[in-house]
């Protein structure tokens, strides 16, 4: 049986993890769950699975979470030292880390510091500290398995293949709920429009990256590290059913694509039962039934981030992790009604062009970045608001 720690268990992917291990009760274990605010939730959770331990990330919630728990014994840990003292437990053989944004990239680095595998929807992790977690994974032997639908159906299709004779690897994505709209309508997006995605459900933060397409930008990213492919190998493509999740091209001239429904139960399965496809309780994919499936190439005026996100993958060193927060706080001041939709990829490229790019910083001044782009951006954020 396997064990299992899953980071955000409240959040969209946490929950469907945990309706996985519900179906698979002879499978997995959970052993460890972790949110930020929602304590009725974690509780409920942590109950319902029988959790030796639990961490809330607000401090603040500690005594609140304490007293849903008082009939439970079960550890209670909180704040942020409680988050990556939990993330770095070796007494599991699976972390899977759904958090969202910047905060998930030191878990995944206990973990894998640790020696364990981690099923990582958090592609910030890959993106601000690429080198860094690819080098640690190299002395402890730990594993990342994607969870992301786009780069599962990359790892699936690179199964059993020589990476010498790939030529180049096809992302796919919808096109967001943006795709057929003109550009000059663009500022009078409302926040209620960009959370309304044509075909998957996810938590705000990622919709509205989906939106921006900052989604397929940090795809890219992640890619890179995760298969070892420059950024001239890396390819996008709109394909708005999204049956398609991802393809690669070989050198000749044969591609390899994963199809099935757009769920994210699927990947998420998929990374906690590898190497083996256990039966799920999805509906099949029908063919018959789609009928058409359709393809384009991305508008870069449009959806200016896609472009911003291979500009950094190009410059490397500090310039990730800037986009990478720059992205988080716009979004989020979006989502709090402070900043336009259009704002976003502007606020983006003020952060890249005022910083002074690090090549191969070290941790410590990765954690320096992320603290001035949190800051810088704020400080815009609030000088707009005004004007």
């Amino acid at each position: 049986m396997k064990q299992l720690t899953i980071l955000g268990s409240t959040g969209s992917i946490g929950k469907q993890t945990l309706e996985i291990v519900k179906s698979h009760p002879d499978q997995f274990q959970v052993k460890y769950l972790t949110a930020n605010q929602n304590i009725q939730l974690l509780a409920e959770q942590a109950t319902l699975f029988n959790i030796q331990g639990v961490c809330v990330s607000d401090r603040n919630l500690h005594s609140d979470l304490e007293n849903l728990l008082r009939k439970r014994n079960i550890e209670i840990l909180s704040g942020r030292d409680g988050l990556i003292e939990l993330s770095g437990r070796n007494d599991i053989d699976l972390l899977v880390n759904s958090l969202v944004g910047a905060s998930g990239m030191a878990p995944t680095i206990a973990a894998i510091k640790a020696g364990v595998d981690v099923a990582l929807s958090n592609k910030e992790s890959l993106v601000m500290a690429g080198d860094h977690i690819v080098s640690i994974m190299q002395k402890t032997g730990a594993n990342l398995y994607p969870i992301d639908s786009e780069h599962s159906a990359i790892w699936q299709c690179l199964r059993g293949e020589i990476m010498d004779q790939v030529k180049k690897i096809i992302l796919t994505g919808s096109g967001g709920p943006f795709r057929s709209r003109s550009l000059d309508t663009f500022s009078s997006i409302k926040k209620e429009d960009a959370l309304n995605h044509p075909n998957w459900e996810m938590g705000n933060k990622i919709t509205i990256d989906s939106a921006t397409m900052m989604n397929k930008g940090l795809e890219v990213i992640e890619a890179h590290w995760l298969f070892g492919m420059s950024d001239d190998k890396i390819e996008i493509v709109i394909h708005p059913q999204s049956i398609i999740h991802s393809m690669v091209e070989f050198k000749d001239g044969s591609i390899k694509a994963q199809l099935g429904l757009p769920n994210m139960k699927i990947p998420i399965q998929y990374a906690m039962t590898y190497p083996n496809h256990m039966e799920g309780s999805l509906p099949t994919l029908d063919l018959n039934t789609i009928g058409t499936l359709t393809f384009e190439p991305p508008d870069l005026e449009k959806f200016r981030c896609i472009q911003l996100a291979f500009d950094v993958l190009q410059c490397g060193g500090s310039a990730p992790a800037v986009l990478n927060v720059a992205n988080d706080e716009a979004v989020f001041a979006f989502l709090d009604d402070q900043i336009q939709f259009t704002d976003i990829p502007i606020i983006i490229e003020m952060a890249l062009n005022t910083h002074k790019n690090i090549l191969n910083p070290n941790l410590d001044e990765i954690n320096e970045i992320i603290n001035w782009t949190k800051k810088y951006v704020r400080e815009v954020i609030k000088k707009r608001d005004k004007s």
